[in-house]
């Protein structure tokens, strides 16, 4: 455990606690993990946030910096006795001391998990398996239980756990190596694919590198509905062979990253392919939220910024991934996206 939390919470930058509890694991060392497990007013963190400490670690946050440092007392208490907590900050908090700025009342569930815990086994077995369950405990006993599938027992609480998101990048230029650093750096399990490129990797801090054909590559590393797809060869064959597999697949989000006047051509290709008008119409291209800029970094930026917005319209029901700017200028015939390209050629083309 740490005596003090450290000045710089760079430790807050970690969203997933899996990596922190294997690496508690691996070491041998029980982890106190930390749940929200209920929220009322502005929390800025959702219910299911969770923070991790061991000997030496540190993961996570769980408000604004307000609660964090006490927390990491009772996370020591709960790892030297065993014993688990339920705490409470906010309204109804045995300690008005410390207060939320935000105005939110929290309550947490501490537990003590040792290396060699069954739940924790399974937790990160389907992790590598990449298949979504859910965590379920009442900081004595716990389960792990397939996400759509749930058995609660009373004074349980729930996380799901998705399979880490991924983000596959082909290319090679400043914008496809922006794109894939900072598509880690956002929490992406990240692989660039630059057909027959170099054999030394390219050096991007956790940026897994192949350099087989897209085709090819896209297919070993499978896309489930977790995977996002940014197509940015500058090579038209290239570009289709990645388009083909990927269109058809579960990926979440797949974009081309090209010129606008080229768009049209490539879609004929790809409907000459066998790519269905279905398939087609999931297609981002031109890539990213029309931001305005162009140099590397601002590419990357738009693009990130458009798979997260396609991310989490999954779970709001919401299928709007344009920027109000976009949005603004549709009249005008602006498009963001090649599902609005592919119908205006359909209807041109009827």
């Amino acid at each position: 455990m740490l005596d003090e939390l450290p000045s710089w919470p760079i430790f807050g930058l970690a969203d997933d606690m899996r990596p922190a509890l294997r690496t508690a694991r691996e070491a041998g060392k029980a982890a106190a993990l930390v749940t929200l497990i209920r929220a009322e007013g502005g929390s800025p963190r959702p219910v299911g946030t969770q923070m991790v400490f061991a000997e030496g670690l540190v993961a996570g946050h769980l408000s604004g910096g307000c609660v964090e440092g006490d927390v990491a007392l009772h996370a020591g208490a709960c790892l030297a006795d065993g014993e688990p907590r339920r705490l409470i900050y906010g309204e109804g908090s045995p300690w008005p001391d410390i207060r939320l700025l935000c105005g939110a009342g929290i309550e947490l569930l501490v537990e003590r998990i040792a290396p060699d815990d069954a739940a924790l086994a399974d937790l990160l077995a389907a992790w590598e398996a990449r298949r979504p369950i859910a965590w379920l405990t009442d900081g004595r006993r716990r389960e792990v239980q397939p996400a759509d599938r749930q058995r609660p027992w009373e004074g349980s609480a729930a996380r799901v756990h998705e399979p880490t998101f991924r983000l596959i990048v082909t290319g090679s230029d400043p914008s496809a190596l922006a794109v894939a650093s900072l598509g880690a750096q956002t929490g992406f399990e990240t692989t660039l694919i630059r057909p027959n490129g170099p054999l030394e990797p390219p050096p991007l801090s956790d940026v897994a590198y192949r350099r087989d054909p897209v085709g090819a590559a896209l297919a070993a590393i499978g896309l489930d509905r977790w995977t996002a797809v940014a197509t940015a060869t500058h090579d038209m064959d290239h570009d289709q062979a990645a388009l083909a597999v990927a269109l058809p697949s579960e990926a979440f989000y797949v974009g081309l990253l090209g010129a606008r006047s080229r768009l049209p051509e490539r879609l004929d290709r790809l409907r000459a392919a066998g790519v269905s008008p279905a398939d087609l119409a999931r297609l981002h291209a031109p890539i990213g939220l029309d931001l305005g800029g162009k140099a590397p970094w601002e590419v990357a930026v738009a693009v990130i910024a458009e798979i997260m917005a396609a991310r989490y319209a999954r779970g709001s029901g919401s299928t709007s991934t344009g920027s109000p700017a976009a949005a603004a200028a549709a009249s005008a015939g602006r498009r963001n996206s090649a599902s609005a390209a592919a119908k205006t050629l359909t209807s041109e083309e009827s």
